[in-house]
């Protein structure tokens, strides 16, 4: 067989080759659309090597960007990564102490940011010794402190709109992403071309993302986010058509983008698709008939939104499963041969589970003693991962890996699960967030499904705290749906229906909103530490 590298450069020449004129699709805060074609993008993402060249920035250093969705952002995943650089995408909700640490830890060499981001940058901008260019994403500057700084499409002005890539290694580094840090300091992933290939393929299959070329993806993951899931770059080998929301994921807009541009399939976290919904309920003539299927991740949609999209939208729901080490996609909770022979209640009882290892990734599940689990449905360990597209090592941070990785090379993912006969895991808890009481294990992630199970409840998330007697409790946190009134009690009793009476929480919490991690993940971090203050006062 041939001995061929699995290249970023491959992705982007298929679409180029065989699909010119499929449309990119950028929506602009004033309402108006930017519509190019593959073709286009290519000889912008030529001249983006070029002026890389002209910057000096050798091959396998790093440019950060930190940018919302867009085309000019789509531009930079294929740039550094397709001319022999690295891409460092940069989360910019986190706090300048974290903001600081990564741009020194990846020793960016230009800084490309979105207009909105400049006033993050200046603060810092000082300590950024490896900086020596940044470039606003945009065609007019803003009023800067930042020296040098230059427009992007300065930058690009009259340079050569075909590039010979080089000569690359499959197993070079093409991107850069940290993890959100909320346990320390954030921890570098370091992307292969090879690794994101191979993800992308993967990305295509049937039992997976399915992602083809009659496809309208909206890209809703953020871009700073584990390579935005992976969807620029298996829509783009693919040939399907992109649309990018830029910064504006309400769900007025979210609706108005997949009936304008007919989307097919999109994946963002469950708050989406839970402001989405009940922006259909008060918006009846909105239409997403064009939806094949959502993918969600960063936490479990309860079941009563899998069913709503099934029954009201014909839009079904899929969860996915995945972590910034993993690039990201290790499950998905699609039905197989076997689960949907079941009764209609026990495939959604399936579809809630993170799922099923997707082809190319291993799993095993493993308990305290390090001993696999049964796969009974009911016995729990840690999801230990290893594939093609797992990382086996942290940038620069060796106290990391130890403690993340088995001595025989196995990523510790740090997620509690449960693995039944048919092979689908259901994710129990973090390691971090499951509650030990009275020597008892109870699960936070059930609690929170049962709780946004309630018509009234929009978003729920349980925590552990603290208990002189019983080690831990736990405590709830709900919000409700603008309209509906519910009392804490009338929650216990919802949840008694289903758990024993120890499992129930101590006290349930009617609140306006529940805090995020820079992810868009509920932060049990920052709500254990509020109520330890606020029952202490």
């Amino acid at each position: 067989m041939m001995d061929v590298e699995l290249t970023i450069p491959k992705l982007l020449n298929r679409s180029v080759d065989l699909f010119p004129e499929k449309e990119l699709v950028t929506t602009s805060p004033n309402g108006s659309a930017d519509r190019y074609t593959y073709q286009d993008a290519h000889d912008r993402i030529c001249q983006l090597a070029h002026a890389l060249d002209d910057l000096g920035v050798d091959h396998g250093e790093r440019v950060a960007t930190m940018a919302a969705n867009h085309y000019r952002h789509f531009e930079l995943y294929f740039g550094p990564a397709c001319s022999g650089r690295s891409m460092h995408m940069v989360n910019h909700r986190l706090p300048d102490e974290h903001l600081e640490y990564l741009f020194a830890d990846a020793e960016d060499r230009v800084v490309f940011v979105d207009p909105e981001f400049v006033e993050l940058l200046e603060p810092l901008s000082d300590r950024l010794e490896t900086v020596e260019q940044y470039v606003v994403l945009d065609d007019k500057l803003p009023e800067t402190d930042l020296e040098p700084v230059c427009t992007y499409e300065e930058l690009l002005e009259g340079q050569p709109t075909e590039y010979e890539w080089p000569d690359i290694d499959e197993n070079a580094e093409c991107g850069i992403c940290y993890t959100s840090g909320t346990t320390g300091k954030p921890k570098g992933v370091q992307y292969t071309h090879r690794a994101v290939y191979l993800h992308s393929l993967m990305c295509g299959h049937v039992d997976t993302n399915s992602i083809g070329e009659r496809d309208v993806i909206l890209v809703a993951v953020p871009m700073f986010h584990a390579n935005a899931w992976g969807f620029p770059y298996a829509a783009t080998f693919s040939g399907s058509k992109l649309v990018f929301p830029n910064g504006d994921l309400s769900p007025e807009n979210v609706a108005a983008l997949i009936e304008d541009e007919g989307v097919t399939a999109s994946a963002g976290v469950p708050t989406i698709w839970i402001d989405l919904d009940e922006y259909l309920d008060d918006h009846p003539d909105a239409d997403i008939s064009s939806i094949d299927r959502l993918v969600v991740g960063g936490s479990a949609p309860p079941k009563s939104l899998i069913r709503k999209y099934d029954e009201e939208y014909d839009a079904p729901l899929l969860q996915g499963y995945g972590m910034t080490e993993t690039t990201p996609l290790q499950t998905i909770s699609s039905l197989t041969s076997e689960t949907e022979q079941l009764p209609p209640e026990e495939q959604y009882e399936y579809r809630a589970k993170a799922g099923i290892p997707v082809p190319g990734i291993e799993m095993r599940i493993r308990n305290e003693d390090g001993k696999d689990v049964p796969r009974d449905g009911e016995s729990f360990g840690e999801i230990q991962v290893q594939g093609p597209w797992v990382a086996d090592h942290y940038h620069n941070r060796p106290e990391a890996n130890d403690e993340s990785f088995t001595d025989d090379g196995w990523l510790r993912t740090g997620d509690v699960a449960t693995w039944d006969q048919h092979g689908y895991i259901d994710i129990v808890d973090r390691t971090s967030d499951i509650i030990k009481s009275g020597g008892e294990w109870i699960s936070s992630v059930e609690l929170e499904n049962e709780l946004m199970a309630h018509d009234a409840v929009k978003e729920a998330t349980v925590v552990g705290v603290p208990h002189e007697r019983w080690q831990e409790r736990p405590i709830a946190f709900a919000v409700t749906h603008d309209d509906d009134a519910v009392e804490s009690e009338a929650l216990v009793d919802h949840l008694g229906e289903r758990f024993p009476k120890w499992w129930l929480p101590d006290e349930i919490r009617v609140v306006s909103d529940i805090p995020r991690t820079s992810t868009g993940k509920f932060d049990k971090k920052a709500l254990r530490e509020q109520y330890v203050e606020s029952d202490t006062e």
